[in-house]
């Protein structure tokens, strides 16, 4: 204790440390020069309170700390989530049969201390993370189907499993990557419960089924879960997904503001003629000939109906019929799909393509069915929040590993998120230098287990550091 210039006596208190983290925290008492000796106490006791108060609070987590926190702990579980990788890689499961995939998924959850919650839209998965800290809800999305594909790749870990898939015996491979993009997202569980109390939010993982699309005849997917009442319950502000994309190299990512993937519709016709011998074609009518003449007046509606500006494709993808070389079949079948960004460029193609059908059936004296169905809706990057999103995306890849990438035709039932709420849809680069790729959906193409480890740190610290970006809003 010593005297002031001003008359004021002036003491310091300090406390030592109870954390084990080193702060100390100091009060100064400024006291008047005749305060009595049992006041000074009392004002001693109360700084030394408040003191120890401070030092029982949580310190500040610097963003850059947390940063570190997040890549070291992204490190710690990549190699067991590689593993995983392989597992769900090798037992590929159909849309709406991920039911192995589904229970690993919930297993790896609950031993992260989750409760996660299953048979969401039949085989989905989700878990809610509370973070220590007051903030938004944000949601993200990892898909888990595979393909009717035939693998062959030189894998020691591909996949030979068989199953059926419109009545026939196909191959099942993860050919679009969701087996990285399942085991990225539960790393990213990991990572983000181990610093979850300085997390200034929450975050709903969505482990979602039949991406690529239910089976004929069910419902299935990102439509089902909404259609569930999954974001009525959980009021998300953003949501965020990742796909795997061969084109860009490991380490890289790729997003544009915006349309970023079609709307994908299907369209099944079926062309009934007048079955006829081979060699008496005027006794019949032959829905071959007209089936035909249907798919290529089908292209002009994309060359001579809409603008030449508008981006669509129409593809007429299975042509079905007859029964001997000889035999004018009574019917054929044509199965399809039909890709947009404009609500309007898809009503006026399905219409179109009814004027078409009649025109031309009607011709050939046939007649016409067409179901038309509308899946997923183009996903939209939104402007705002991609432009928000794009720093912090340069700050964790390196602005050089940030590419600005074309929208495509391809399509991605993640658009039924992003059109209830805002949407950030981008790709992550899995092609290992030196090595090569078959694109997506395809037999040889090959996502490499190094993605994973980026996969994990890339969205970890997506969502963590938007999450602290919203303080400021």
């Amino acid at each position: 204790m010593r005297k002031s210039p001003s008359g004021y006596k002036i003491g310091w208190f300090s406390c030592t440390p109870r954390t084990g983290d080193g702060r100390v925290a100091v009060c100064f008492l400024v006291l008047e020069d005749d305060m009595p000796r049992w006041r000074t106490a009392w004002l001693a006791t109360v700084a030394t309170a408040l003191a120890s108060a401070a030092l029982a609070a949580p310190p500040a987590t610097p963003a850059g700390d947390l940063d570190a926190r997040i890549d070291r702990e992204a490190e710690k579980v990549a190699p067991r989530m590689i593993e995983l990788r392989h597992r769900i890689h090798q037992n590929p499961e159909l849309s709406n049969r991920e039911t192995q995939t589904a229970a690993l998924v919930a297993e790896q959850l609950r031993s992260l201390g989750f409760e996660p919650r299953t048979g969401v839209a039949k085989t989905g998965v989700i878990a809610l993370l509370k973070g220590g800290k007051p903030g938004p809800l944000i949601a993200v999305r990892a898909d888990m189907d595979a393909l009717p594909v035939v693998e062959q790749t030189d894998f020691p870990f591909k996949s030979t499993k068989k199953d059926t898939f419109q009545g026939q015996e196909v191959g099942v491979a993860h050919a679009c990557g969701h087996d990285i993009h399942t085991t990225v997202q539960l790393g990213v569980a990991a990572v983000l419960s181990a610093v979850k109390a300085d997390i200034p939010g929450s975050i709903l993982f969505i482990f979602q089924p039949a991406e690529e699309g239910p089976p004929a005849g069910e419902k299935g997917g990102a439509d089902l879960m909404l259609e569930e009442g999954l974001f009525k319950e959980y009021h998300p502000k953003a949501a965020f997904a990742l796909h795997s994309f061969p084109d860009l190299t490991v380490g890289q990512v790729g997003f544009n503001s915006g349309p970023s993937m079609a709307a994908v519709d299907q369209f099944r016709i079926k062309i009934h003629g007048k079955q006829a011998h081979g060699a008496y074609p005027n006794l019949g009518i032959d829905p071959i000939v007209t089936g035909a003449e249907v798919v290529m007046a089908l292209q002009t509606i994309r060359s001579r109906t809409l603008s030449p500006l508008e981006p669509s494709v129409l593809t007429v993808g299975i042509f079905r019929g007859g029964e001997r070389f000889n035999i004018i079949p009574g019917e054929v079948t044509l199965e399809g799909t039909v890709r947009t960004y404009s609500q309007e460029a898809r009503a006026t193609i399905e219409r179109r393509m009814r004027e078409i059908l009649d025109g031309v059936t009607r011709a050939n004296g046939a007649s016409f069915e067409m179901e038309y169905q509308k899946n997923a809706p183009a996903t939209i990057n939104n402007p705002a929040l991609t432009q928000e999103v794009q720093p912090l995306m340069e700050r964790i890849v390196g602005a050089g590993n940030v590419k600005i990438v074309e929208p495509t035709m391809g399509g991605e039932d993640f658009g039924y998120f992003a059109s209830q709420v805002p949407g950030f849809y981008y790709r992550l680069g899995v092609l290992k230098p030196g090595t090569e790729s078959g694109g997506l959906h395809t037999p040889t193409f090959r996502g490499d287990d190094s993605a994973v480890p980026v996969g994990i740190r890339t969205m970890s610290r997506l969502l963590v550091d938007y999450l602290a970006s919203q303080k400021s809003h």
